[in-house]
């Protein structure tokens, strides 16, 4: 049965971060800093050619991005205690991957972490 869960999982359209997380590479990341300074640390992940920032929202905390025309990102970023941050990620693609699109879309989400890791300073939980 875990063998017909995962083949669901490889074709589904959406991939996104949170706490409870059955994979451990998708819970959500922690660190060490103020809202604003991550706010804007993510909002320069989207800063080249290849993304478009269609909306920005500092009060839910959350940005709006498309990637080349074919996939669609919400970054969430969370004050969870002061100089601790959380953010999320939820992409998901507008066309349908005859081999799945889901580890395309967890790759992305992951090499976010990875840049994300290399600016600020991840809290372990």
């Amino acid at each position: 049965m875990a063998g017909l869960k995962t083949l669901f999982i490889r074709f589904s359209q959406e991939c996104e971060t949170s706490d409870m997380h059955q994979d451990q590479e998708l819970q959500t990341q922690y660190y060490k800093a103020s809202f604003d300074k991550v706010m804007s640390i993510v909002e320069e992940l989207f800063s080249s050619k290849e993304y478009k920032i269609q909306s920005v929202s500092k009060d839910h905390g959350e940005i709006s991005v498309g990637k080349s025309g074919k996939l669609f990102i919400v970054a969430t970023v969370l004050t969870v205690q002061p100089f601790e941050t959380a953010v999320d990620f939820k992409v998901t693609a507008d066309k349908t991957v005859i081999t799945g699109a889901y580890p395309r879309l967890k790759t992305e989400i992951l090499s976010y972490y990875r840049k994300l890791n290399q600016q600020l300073t991840p809290v372990k939980k």
